[in-house]
């Protein structure tokens, strides 16, 4: 039998900002547009721009009429993410922007080009819960979920900046989606699965990036990893293990407590055979706590057992954080812990690691401003 999600899984609305075109699915948007005394082809016209042509202001909606801007602006468009700051790294292929919400939270994604992609890393909380110790996220505690516009908003000025020519590189496409930032996914997860829905569906409806392409992190909410196979979806789960065995991953992350490995990887077995897509096991390698190479037996024939063929494990050198007492495996030890892993039968590779001295990396995402 099932475990039944916990109550912190979509809390209800409050403090959540005012409604957004992002919000609202085509039957929502044609409702809001009529309530204006708007003829119903503005709904699909609107969201054109929005998701077509990346514009949010609608002032500049030039096929609108002008004496509707303001009332569509008023209706449609509050101001959601405002840009405190953004800093570059690594020539400026790296850029981490700081947002600030409009009732002052404050969050974090972060822009990756690659040679053959262009990544953004984006948040679905405000901090996050899971109270992970190694992770400068978790160690903040959750302020609050982010509402579906908010997550999808990150998306949209990112791609804005990329087309534009904002990045290091010339103008570009934005390609891939990670869920990744601030917070866990899963524990918002009717606002993430609508953001998933609008980022990968065409336009007027999304951004049209491909479901193939959008990658959904979780802890291991074991129950909310079978809801989201259910949803029929062919995104990716990327699922934070850290560790094979219990005893450690109680302490290394507390939601084990409640969903044991066992119990986390039936789940991901279920959500793989659903979608069809191989499940990554994120596994942060840190010095002389999880690096040991009983534990990289022990994690190899688990999933071996589990998922077979449809895993593989992202080894992430641990990123420092401030004030933490633990720090990364050398890197003899981490070949050695990838070698043992191999030896079980399942891929393993090393994460090319971005953002670290900008604290732009897995698990540094703060929010200071």
């Amino acid at each position: 039998m099932t475990t039944p999600l916990p109550l912190v899984f979509d809390a209800p609305r409050r403090g959540m900002p005012p409604r957004h075109l992002a919000d609202l699915d085509s039957q929502e948007r044609k409702a809001v547009v009529e309530e204006l005394g708007l003829p119903k082809f503005r709904a699909d016209q609107i969201a054109r721009q929005y998701y077509g042509r990346l514009v949010a202001d609608p002032e500049q909606m030039t096929d609108l009429p002008e004496a509707m801007r303001a009332k569509v602006a008023e209706a449609l468009f509050p101001t959601l993410l405002t840009e405190i700051r953004h800093i570059e790294c690594d020539d400026g292929t790296t850029r981490k922007s700081l947002w600030r919400a409009n009732d002052g939270t404050l969050l974090e994604s972060v822009l990756m080009r690659y040679p053959d992609r262009n990544t953004l890393c984006i948040s679905s909380q405000a901090g996050c819960g899971m109270a992970c110790p190694f992770c400068a996220t978790g160690q903040g505690g959750l302020n609050r979920n982010l509402s579906t516009a908010e997550i999808v908003d990150q998306v949209r000025a990112a791609a804005a900046a990329l087309r534009d020519g904002e990045v290091a590189g010339g103008p570009g496409r934005l390609s891939n989606i990670v869920f990744m930032g601030m917070g866990e996914p899963l524990a918002n997860y009717k606002r993430v699965v609508n953001a998933v829905r609008r980022i990968t569906s065409p336009s007027p409806e999304g951004f049209g990036i491909s479901q193939r392409s959008v990658t959904v992190s979780t802890v291991g909410l074991a129950p909310a990893i079978r809801k989201l196979a259910d949803e029929d979806m062919s995104v990716r789960l990327a699922v934070s293990l850290h560790t094979p065995d219990d005893e450690l991953r109680d302490t290394l992350v507390p939601v084990n407590n409640r969903w044991p490995v066992a119990e986390v990887l039936d789940a991901a077995r279920y959500y793989a055979d659903k979608s069809g897509r191989r499940v990554s096991i994120e596994y942060a390698l840190i010095r002389d706590i999880n690096d040991h190479g009983w534990r990289a037996d022990m994690l190899g024939k688990k999933l071996h057992k589990a998922l077979g063929p449809l895993v593989h494990v992202n080894l992430i050198p641990l990123n420092p954080t401030p004030g933490s007492k633990w720090d990364a495996s050398p890197k003899p030890v981490q070949d050695e812990f990838v070698r043992r892993v191999q030896a079980q039968g399942v891929t393993c590779t090393v994460r090319d690691t971005r953002g670290q001295e900008i604290a732009a990396a897995c698990g540094q995402l703060a929010a200071e401003g």
